[in-house]
């Protein structure tokens, strides 16, 4: 088998367990046509570069408490509520303000709907978000350098850090994997480094999270919820979490439609 036939396989196997969440080794050696031995071997290789989590028998591309999902499969699911998240985020920000965006999928579905808001300068460590911006007129664009991740595809580590301490903007969005009544969570050690520093930059800090991260908890604590001065969630979160939450800080619920709960526009008036 050639170099350039191993890549495609092991393509073919990423986008299998990209699209169905798991797999067993099994399953893919009757899918690529090659040994289990081969396929395991392939995983290994896979589970190097961060594209999927080899656990025994398979591998998959769920998080755990412990390990978050490649991006490439984060960027497939709960696509509308991300995007009706991201538009009602995008309400928040407006011309002539610095924000900076950090690297999970939420922050790349907003940037889209800010390239016309101009002028504005945007601070960013996720390459995807770079090449939303890149050219675009009135864009004035901070890339924030550090030790490339192939899972986020971004930049993380002590230099990207320092990069973002050095800095003062009007605002941070950012989105984490967990999230309870009371406090934020990620599973990676060098991601949460990056989203406190961030934090620690904005004047206003803004979190952006569907449904599906909240009542969870994970390995490290980011920040408490009340840290935050705006939380933007989907509207298939319950109820009484809102409530929890509002009574914390200001809570905005995105409606299918990209509208937002006229409750919502009140504030956190229990706070």
């Amino acid at each position: 088998m050639t170099t350039t036939g191993a890549e495609s396989r092991r393509q073919t196997i990423a986008e299998h367990v990209l699209k169905e969440g798991t797999a067993t080794g099994a399953e893919l050696a009757e899918l690529t046509g090659v040994s289990l031995m081969t396929v395991h071997r392939d995983l290994d290789e896979l589970s190097r570069r961060g594209v999927l989590r080899r656990f025994r028998g398979g591998a998959s591309a769920l998080p755990s408490t412990v390990f978050e999902s490649n991006l490439d499969y984060r960027l497939g699911v709960n696509v509308a509520e991300k995007d009706a998240i991201a538009r009602t985020a995008a309400e928040l920000v407006e011309p002539g303000m610095s924000v900076l965006l950090d690297d999970s999928t939420s922050a790349l579905a907003l940037a889209a709907l800010l390239v016309d808001v101009t002028p504005l300068t945007v601070v960013t460590n996720a390459r995807r978000v770079l090449d939303v911006f890149a050219g675009r007129e009135g864009i004035r664009l901070l890339a924030l350098g550090g030790e490339y991740s192939h899972t986020h595809d971004s930049f993380l580590g002590v230099a990207c850090v320092e990069a973002v301490e050095a800095l003062s903007v009007d605002m941070v969005i950012v989105s984490t994997s967990a999230m309870d009544a009371r406090m934020t969570y990620h599973q990676e050690q060098d991601v949460v480094l990056v989203k406190r520093a961030m934090l620690a930059s904005g004047t206003r800090k803004v979190l952006l999270m569907d449904h599906t991260k909240l009542a969870r908890t994970a390995l490290h604590r980011v920040a408490p919820v009340a840290d935050f001065d705006q939380v933007v969630v989907d509207a298939a979160v319950d109820a009484e979490l809102v409530r929890s939450l509002r009574r914390q800080t200001e809570v905005r619920v995105a409606a299918a439609d990209g509208g937002t709960d006229s409750a919502d526009r009140a504030g956190a008036g229990d706070r």
